[in-house]
């Protein structure tokens, strides 16, 4: 087998294993699928595969789950955290994976609490309204900050993902990037 294909092989395993996580039993917002855009963007070698896989595997999942209003926002974040990865993680380090994962969560949360406000009838179309949404969105249910649960996935993912892959790497040489 070539070393790309080892590599994408490999890849996508991971995210693979990462995207059926999200069937399992977890705290409300804290899934894998912000970290799977930020290691596509970083680490798949053709990047619109680094988009594709974790759109498909979140289409799917969420043909499974359901759909909602605001999923074009949940999808354009995606498409962010994505872009981050592909532009800030072309050589991952633990400062940038944290800082890339606590910068996709934040986009996230404001774009769709953003969404839910907009042309929302439960909240006033004014900044005080915008507020009033987003700190509901930080707010506690049943003892647990949505916000804060999504945060810590992002970041508890993102650890999985990079962290085993260079793991991986240490122990298969083909899954190395090549010396320039």
């Amino acid at each position: 087998m070539k070393p790309l294909h080892i590599r994408l092989t490999t890849t996508a395993s991971l995210i693979l294993l990462v995207a059926v996580s999200r069937f399992l039993p977890h705290p409300p917002n804290a899934t894998p699928v912000m970290a799977m855009a930020l290691f596509g963007g970083a680490l798949f070698e053709k990047k619109w595969l680094g988009l594709i896989v974790p759109v498909l595997a979140m289409l799917l999942s969420d043909w499974l789950i359901g759909f909602h209003g605001t999923m074009g926002a949940v999808y354009g974040s995606l498409a962010l955290a994505w872009l981050i990865g592909v532009v800030a993680l072309t050589k991952p380090t633990v400062g940038r994976v944290v800082g890339g994962s606590v910068a996709a969560s934040i986009l996230f949360f404001l774009i769709t609490n953003f969404a839910v406000w907009y042309g929302s009838s439960y909240y006033p179309q004014t900044a005080g309204g915008l507020l009033g949404c987003y700190t509901a969105g930080l707010a506690f249910y049943n003892n647990q900050s949505f916000f804060l649960n999504g945060l810590l996935g992002d970041l508890f993912f993102s650890g999985l993902l990079f962290g085993g892959y260079a793991l991986l790497q240490r122990r298969f040489a083909v899954l190395r990037p090549a010396m320039v």
